[in-house]
């Protein structure tokens, strides 16, 4: 069964839902942009303003929470965003996408040269030593030396060499992002269907065929770095088209309405489920690091969705923002927003 669930989460989530985060925020930041620029107020100092409070959340978060923080990277990399945001929709697509396969085919050619040198390049093997020990630390360690083995484990992906990677995996995607902004492919679906449907047809079959590829071919770093970098973030297009089309019916979108509840909220909410995993694994919690099978944990992970969009709904019902969100905003303009929703019959 853990077995089975791996696999299906490995094709269907495993390096598609990054891009698909990455390219909301480089959506977000085009609106941002016509927002502040109907407001007679500065784009470059708002967002600035923005990805410095979120450079302090990443901080926080990635030191003190949880190691796999992504919002430190957003921030640093938004600040790179501000070289490129007047630049047509077209335009921003097609340097997303040049970046994206430039990058795909520079590390291919040196997977195939390294194989061409030393022979097959074989599947990664895991430390076992080293996991042993960073699970006893997040089992039974202190909170200095659980924040201390965070801090090993972010710097790992996060160091000056690995970061170059990092940004090729996930700049292009605000670009893409930002380009579909701008040209209104999902705020006016009906008017683009013909075009959404090209995309979603040819991502999605595109990017499932390159993320078997580790099921039908050989099983190495190769085709893991293809399923992973070029797999991944053509199925995350597929979805994204896909759900614009979707959400045309009007069964479907009354359907899946619970889920946007979870996603206004959703700085909040990413927060929130990093805070209560740490309680639910770590040594200063109830201890379940490295005791729960696979299985058991995607139950955990469906059980902890569902809360969140039942605590969100009942959210929403009060106030207009979470309060991160609230937090967020009211730094970033120098004003405080309302949040809470007036009732019929308040005076304004």
């Amino acid at each position: 069964m853990d077995r089975m669930i791996y696999i299906g989460i490995d094709i269907l989530a495993q390096a598609s839902f990054y891009p698909l985060f990455a390219f909301l925020f480089g959506f977000g930041a085009v609106i941002i942009s016509e927002r502040t620029s109907q407001k007679g107020l500065s784009y470059p100092s708002v967002f600035s303003r923005r990805l410095l409070i979120l450079l302090f959340m990443g901080g926080v978060h990635a030191f003190l929470i949880w190691h796999g923080d992504i919002l430190l990277n957003y921030a640093v990399f938004g600040f790179v965003f501000l070289l490129f945001y007047k630049k047509s929709g077209k335009k921003l697509i097609g340097t997303g996408m040049v970046m994206t396969l430039l990058f795909t085919g520079a590390i291919s050619l040196l997977y195939i040269a390294g194989s061409a040198a030393d022979g097959e390049m074989s599947a990664p093997q895991n430390n076992v030593p080293l996991l042993q020990q960073s699970m006893e630390i997040y089992q039974n360690g202190s909170f200095s030396e659980i924040t201390s083995e965070r801090f090993k484990e972010w710097y790992k992906v996060n160091n000056p060499g690995y970061s170059i990677i990092l940004f090729l995996s996930i700049f292009p995607l605000f670009l893409i992002g930002a380009g579909f902004a701008k040209l209104k492919y999902l705020s006016e679906p009906a008017i683009h269907k013909k075009v959404l449907k090209r995309v979603f047809m040819a991502s999605i079959f595109s990017g499932f065929a390159i993320k078997l590829l580790p099921y039908y071919a050989d099983y190495t770093y190769f085709y893991l770095f293809l399923q992973d970098n070029l797999g991944g973030p053509l199925v995350s297009i597929g979805y994204i088209t896909g759900m614009a089309l979707l959400l045309e019916n009007k069964k479907a979108m009354r359907l899946l309405r619970p889920f946007s509840f979870v996603g206004r909220l959703s700085l909040s909410n990413y927060l929130f489920q990093s805070i209560l995993c740490t309680f639910l694994f770590y040594s200063y919690g109830l201890g379940l690091y490295g005791s729960i099978s696979f299985a058991g944990g995607t139950l955990l992970a469906l059980g902890i969705f569902i809360l969140q969009i039942c605590l969100s709904f009942l959210w929403l019902r009060h106030f207009r923002m979470g309060p991160v969100e609230y937090v967020w905003r009211m730094c970033s303009y120098g004003e405080r927003p309302s949040i809470r929703k007036r009732k019929e019959g308040d005076r304004g």
